[in-house]
């Protein structure tokens, strides 16, 4: 049977663009999404700032991102909570384009990747980013992150950008050249400015250390006998539009380049918007639609001189943390850093390089989820080796051909995998249903317990659709998962499992596991939900035994009658 499209499905373009229902809730709680939105751009400010210039576009460009990008993104994306603007993934792309091309071709690469992403929201393409497994996204932000931390080694030690090189060769030619005549102002502005911000956040998440931090270097370079060089002066306002950037003769050159950078926006951007549903339990981003307010924010940005934009994780977890409702706060964030540009231009201007340096380190740094890292290495060896393959790529090669040779390597594991894990299992028919369980889970769903068992692989190709399902189950008290016929489960499997759980708990209901096999402990204890489960006595040998259980819990409980 052919699925029909619903009559009741509104046009294309017309479920891309901002709704009704966005105003209502920018109308909600307006003061405090206002102090989120300040809040971001304090944040924002010395980032944009920093990304800018390690694009090689200079500061300017990243201020003008931050605030277009941030102000169109927000209002047309399909995400409540999300900031975007310029990233450090970004930059990592837009070096070796600006070494190739000059400015001009970055912003021509910005203009096409931000009419492939259009293509992508029409083509309702956002979910298909779903199916990217977590060892890659883990590797690959592993990888980004130490391409930053590498690409700030000219700003650190005080030493012009080199030019021909890998980030690895131009960071040993640096360090040998700082050897040979060190100056420490530079390194040690980097060094305390990244150590403000890490030990800061540690001690009060909520205070913009980063800010503080570059404000005291500034102070002390100036106020001081050390001296560092400085970013310059700063134009106070936004440009002017122009397209004279755009040649006709290098979109053929240029649009492999854009689709690196597309394929990147929408993948950090749906990563970002699926992170802030996760600290939300009441959000829920459409993919389509923030692929569309990716698409619109690229399409402008190039025309005022900025560069490509993502949305940025970090600062959307700042905007969540920061008691954000609604899109408003992210626009907020854009027009406070556009007041910054026009009043304080001079004081921005004055800030050192080593301060930034210090800030994209720290950035760095923080990038990197050590306890995510440590679960997927602990996880399964096929999972590690994709780990540690991804983050290694991208580091030697590039971030696409990271992402593409760990999806690669990810889907030769399944496949292998499922075919060792592939068996018949013959199975009475009753009452139209194999197994006959249909009167048993009917009673259960009575008495407020609904079993259910999961058949064949559990990884990162069918994860998603199995955490969606499982969390729409409704008035019911507890959920038995029977695991025996469980075929192959991966760290992506095992982390959704795990999601699932705990969205279950905070609505009440008590999960508990039966049947779990022995090949696939590993992989399910790593995840912390899963191990509260084994150290609750919530993971039983059998079903009947895991239903006696849940009974007992609910009498005690009084949901059901003693």
């Amino acid at each position: 049977m052919t699925a029909q499209p619903s009559p009741s499905r509104p046009p294309r373009l017309r479920s891309l663009l901002p709704r009704r229902a966005d105003l209502a809730a920018m109308r909600r709680a307006p003061g405090r999404d206002l102090l989120a939105g300040v809040t971001v751009a304090v944040v924002a400010l010395p980032l944009a700032l920093g990304f800018g210039i390690s694009s090689g576009l200079g500061a300017q460009a990243g201020i003008v991102t931050a605030i277009i990008a941030g102000f169109l993104a927000a209002l047309f994306g399909g995400s409540n909570l999300q900031v975007s603007g310029p990233t450090g993934a970004m930059t990592v792309v837009l070096v070796p384009i600006v070494a190739a091309h000059g400015p001009g071709g970055v912003l021509t690469v910005g203009l096409m990747a931000g009419l492939i992403l259009l293509g992508l929201a029409w083509a309702r393409g956002g979910r298909y980013m779903r199916y990217v497994p977590a060892p890659v996204i883990e590797g690959f932000t592993l990888g980004i992150a130490a391409v930053i931390a590498l690409q700030q080694i000219p700003f650190v030690l005080g030493l012009p950008q080199p030019e021909g090189h890998s980030v690895l060769v131009g960071a040993w030619h640096l360090v040998r050249d700082f050897a040979a005549d060190p100056d420490w102002t530079p390194l040690g502005i980097a060094l305390g400015t990244a150590a403000v911000m890490l030990l800061g956040a540690r001690w009060k998440p909520t205070v913009p250390f980063s800010l503080l931090a570059v404000a005291a270097a500034t102070a002390l370079v100036h106020l001081t006998p050390l001296k560092a060089p400085a970013i310059g002066a700063l134009p106070a306002g936004l440009p002017a539009p122009s397209l004279a950037f755009l040649d006709p003769a290098a979109l053929g050159p240029l649009l492999g380049a854009a689709v690196a950078v597309a394929a990147l926006a929408a993948l950090e951007s749906l990563l970002s918007a699926t992170v802030a549903d996760g600290m939300r339990v009441d959000e829920h981003h459409d993919p389509d639609r923030e692929l569309f307010g990716q698409g619109i924010a690229n399409l402008v940005t190039p025309v005022f001189g900025g560069v490509p934009a993502t949305a940025a994780i970090a600062r959307t977890a700042v905007n969540v943390r920061s008691g954000a409702v609604s899109r408003l706060a992210a626009m907020v964030h854009a027009v406070v850093l556009a007041v910054v540009v026009l009043a304080f231009a001079p004081l921005v201007g004055l800030v050192p390089l080593a301060a930034l340096g210090g800030v994209l380190l720290a950035t760095a740094v923080r990038m990197v989820e050590v306890g995510s890292v440590r679960v997927m290495m602990r996880s399964t060896r096929g999972d590690a080796a994709v780990l540690v393959l991804t983050a290694v790529a991208t580091l030697a090669l590039d971030l696409v051909m990271a992402v593409l040779l760990g999806m690669a390597v990810t889907a030769a594991l399944a496949l292998r995998s499922v075919a060792r894990n592939a068996r018949l299992d013959r199975v009475e028919l009753t009452d139209g249903l194999p197994g006959g369980h249909d009167a048993e889970e009917r009673a259960l769903l009575d008495e407020h317990i609904v079993a259910y068992r999961l058949d064949g692989p559990l990884f990162f190709a069918a994860a998603h659709r199995f955490l969606l399902e499982l969390t729409e189950v409704a008035d019911v008290s507890a959920v038995v998962l029977r695991m025996s016929h469980l075929s192959a489960v991966d760290a992506t499997g095992a982390m959704v499992l795990g999601d699932a759980v705990r969205r279950l708990e905070r609505r009440g209901i008590t999960v508990l596991l039966s049947g779990v096999r022995l090949d696939h402990e590993r992989a399910l204890r790593s995840q912390g939900a899963i191990e509260e489960l084994y150290a609750g006595g919530l993971v039983l040998e059998t079903t009947p035994a895991a239903i006696a259980h849940a009974h007992a819990l609910l009498r005690e409980r009084g949901t059901l009658p003693a």
